[in-house]
């Protein structure tokens, strides 16, 4: 199965096929207004901008599952992302990406590719500390352990990569240029 074939949820509630997105390099992301890696969202659009012709798209799924960091409606979380960041990539409805309700789309990209660590240094072991605090009520199904983990899909719909937010961006731009 291609990734391609999932259905998901635009920001104003109707539903629509990756499938749209055939043939084009994808990186898939789960956001928060209010996290301490919100300002990636200054590197997401420079990438997007400068890719974006060749081929690339970011999806943008926020998420309010780690401590509460997206509070806010679909549409004030896209006002807030077009204007604080001059966002222009494509904004889908705020999902849930652990538990019993976790978007099949995340579910199987963390699935296929299970997570491996924040990495090393304070941040990483900070983090780790708040994901394991937070991940605990989701048990087995925590596939996803913090806001702005990333996916790299090929155009055949295939993954590529998994960056977890501590990931540097210029690492992720790497692997996207590699893509493309």
């Amino acid at each position: 199965m291609s990734y391609f074939d999932y259905t998901v949820t635009k920001q104003d509630g109707t539903t629509t096929s990756l499938d749209a997105y055939r043939g084009k390099v994808l990186l898939i992301v789960n956001t928060a207004t209010g996290c301490g890696f919100t300002p990636q969202y200054d590197d997401l659009e420079r990438i997007y901008a400068k890719y974006r012709d060749r081929g690339f798209e970011i999806l943008d799924f926020p998420c309010n599952q780690f401590a509460g960091q997206a509070p806010e409606s679909d549409d004030e979380i896209h006002q807030f992302c077009t204007m604080k960041f001059g966002t222009e990539f494509p904004q889908f409805k705020k999902i849930e990406v652990n538990g019993d309700g976790a978007d099949p789309l995340f579910r199987d990209l963390a699935t296929e590719r299970p997570f491996q660590g924040f990495g090393k240094g304070v941040k990483a072991l900070a983090l780790k500390k708040f994901a394991d605090a937070n991940n605990r009520k989701f048990g087995d199904k925590a596939y996803i352990m913090w806001n702005f983990t990333k996916f790299l899909v090929d155009r055949d719909g295939n993954l590529r990569a998994r960056f977890e937010p501590t990931v540097d961006m210029a690492e992720v731009e790497k692997a996207i240029a590699a893509q493309l």
